[in-house]
């Protein structure tokens, strides 16, 4: 069973990842829409630009992972949702495409007109987007989307009072994480523009907790089975969290402490999702349980090697994009020559002793991962691989930095 369920708790974690990270790029469209006109207003639109510019992109890649994951380690679940909600899906899609165009576009705008146009555009594709990809969620945990292909009706699945609740706070959500991390960044650049922000995620904050009463309500109505469930367990557990997080968040905004809020408003988010998961366990569809619906064993095994081996790679990789995007540069005072030695200095561990233990993880977790059937096993196996793709990732990339400063 743990291994038939890795996969899943790999996508929860992209899935929390794009909630926030892609929560707030979506956010950001939203006051934009509402930043109103005049110099303020452009300015707001071109701090909420600078701020995500960067980073868009990459925010995007969590939606991708989680796709492909689940894809690949539940397909008669991953047919099923992709069949019965293809339209909000489809609309999501176009959503996100439009939304990209307009950063293309808008850097060649010829005039006010064309790129105030190209910013409705953003906007309104800003809110579209999450309200579709939140009505598709609400679609899947209330068990509308039965077993089978395009099995569930192609409106109604999505298109109801639980599916619209939760499009809307998946909307108010993004714009309460948009606001804290834009106050956030303009308080680092000591921008005039932090209290306009500010005042912004506290209201945000608070619309965003009147919707989420409002969908407990819609759910007391339509679905009491999985309030109930909300509120059992290690689901109640999240649900409390998300409601601590929630007040830090507001009472850290209201004190000026934007960097703290940043940690907080995205804990509260992923409470959230934490808590619907577990309301659910596990249950994937109706009918359908995890264990069910698991691709085969060797799949499975692959996946693991795979997210394992790209987390090594992708998470320091995004980190230095964030640490770049919010500094603009690596560290004060230190040339990219400078970190390399630094980082020979106090890495002394040779890269033929760290390939071959790389190598030894590799070996060991594929192997305890295939061939034995114990929990422990797979635990162990587990660790190996992350021993081979930390080991790895240690031996090729420091060499590899240190080799590019001294040929630059």
């Amino acid at each position: 069973m743990f291994l038939r369920a890795l996969p899943l708790a790999f996508v929860l974690c992209g899935l929390v990842l794009y909630a926030v990270l892609g929560g707030a790029d979506f956010g950001a469209g939203v006051w934009q829409l509402l930043a109103g006109r005049g110099a303020r207003a452009r300015a707001i639109r071109e701090q909420a630009h600078h701020s995500i510019g960067p980073v868009w992109e990459a925010n995007h890649v969590w939606l991708i992972f989680v796709l492909t994951v689940f894809w690949t380690g539940y397909p008669k679940a991953f047919g099923s949702i992709a069949s019965t909600l293809a339209v909000p899906l489809f609309i999501a899609a176009i959503g996100i495409i439009f939304r990209g165009a307009t950063y293309a576009l808008r850097a060649g705008a010829g005039s006010v007109r064309e790129a105030a146009a190209i910013d409705t555009i953003f906007a309104i594709s800003s809110l579209v987007t999450p309200f579709a990809l939140g009505a598709a969620a609400a679609a899947i945990v209330t068990g509308r989307v039965p077993v089978g292909n395009a099995a569930g009706h192609a409106f109604s699945s999505w298109l109801n009072p639980i599916s619209v609740v939760v499009g809307l706070l998946t909307v108010a959500n993004g714009a309460y994480l948009a606001a804290v991390y834009l106050a956030a960044d303009a308080q680092l650049a000591h921008s005039e523009l932090e209290g306009a922000f500010r005042r912004r995620a506290l209201a945000a904050a608070l619309v965003a907790g009147a919707v989420a009463l409002a969908g407990l309500l819609v759910l007391d109505a339509h679905d009491r089975a999985l309030l109930r469930a909300l509120f059992e367990g290690g689901a109640l557990a999240a649900v409390i969290a998300s409601g601590v997080a929630g007040v830090a968040t507001i009472a850290l905004v209201a004190r000026h402490l934007h960097q703290l809020a940043r940690a907080t408003a995205a804990a509260a988010v992923a409470a959230v999702i934490a808590a619907v998961a577990l309301a659910r366990w596990p249950t994937i569809l109706p009918g359908l349980s995890v264990a069910r619906a698991a691709a085969g064993h060797d799949t499975l095994v692959w996946i693991t090697v795979a997210v394992l081996a790209g987390a090594v790679i992708l998470f320091p990789s995004l980190a230095l994009l964030f640490r770049l995007a919010l500094t603009g540069r690596f560290r004060a005072g230190e040339s990219l020559a400078t970190v390399a030695a630094g980082q020979r200095e106090r890495d002394r561990l040779r890269p033929r002793l760290l390939a071959r233990v790389s190598a030894a993880g590799l070996v060991a977790g594929i192997g305890l991962l295939t061939f034995a059937d114990g929990g422990w096993a797979h635990g162990v196996g587990l660790a190996s691989l992350l021993l081979f793709a930390l080991a790895g990732f240690l031996a090729v990339v420091p060499a590899a930095v240190a080799d590019d400063a001294e040929s630059g």
